[in-house]
This record gives C-alpha cells, sequence and structure tokens, in this order.
C-alpha cells in the first residue's frame, strides 16, 4: 500500500497503530472521503535520499 511509504504515515503508541498525519481543514476531508481517488492527493515520498539516488 501507498501509505506504507507515505511521510505522513506516523505511529500512534497509546494506539497502537498507524495514522496519517496531513492537516485537513473539513472541506478536504469531505473532499478526500467522499472521492475515489487512485493516488493519494497528499502523499509525501518518506524516502530523503530519493533525490540524491536519482541525481548519480
Amino acid at each position: 500500500m501507498i501509505c506504507d511509504t507515505c511521510a505522513y504515515n506516523e505511529y500512534d503508541d497509546e494506539d497502537e497503530e498507524y495514522y496519517c498525519s496531513v492537516n485537513m481543514d473539513e472541506d478536504e476531508m469531505a473532499r478526500f472521503v467522499q472521492s475515489s481517488y487512485k493516488n493519494c492527493p497528499f502523499y509525501k515520498s518518506g524516502d530523503e535520499y530519493k533525490v540524491v539516488r536519482h541525481q548519480m
């Protein structure tokens, strides 16, 4: 799943599970839940070295 590599995928020690930490307002959340995205519009690679490897 694409969420596994997302920088916004954070672990919550209390709940012992991962959650999306994107800060969305009410309208953004409604659009996100109601639409069927093929790819998450908020995805951000958690791989800090991706750009560096690309440049090599």
